[in-house]
């Protein structure tokens, strides 16, 4: 089943089924595997701040 994370900052979701294509994350990337230096397209902080919903 796929994960959605949410931005505790801005609320920004970051659906794996959906991806962040706009910033090199493909659809279907588990969060596990996206980046460490990935931030949030909304509000650009770091992956520490997502929780999952």
């Amino acid at each position: 089943m796929a994960k959605n994370m949410r931005c505790v900052v801005c609320d920004y979701v970051y659906d794996e089924t959906v991806g962040d294509v706009e910033n090199g994350v493909a659809p279907g990337t588990k969060w596990e595997d996206v980046p460490e230096d990935w931030v949030c397209p909304l509000c650009y902080v770091g992956k520490d701040q997502f929780e999952e919903i």
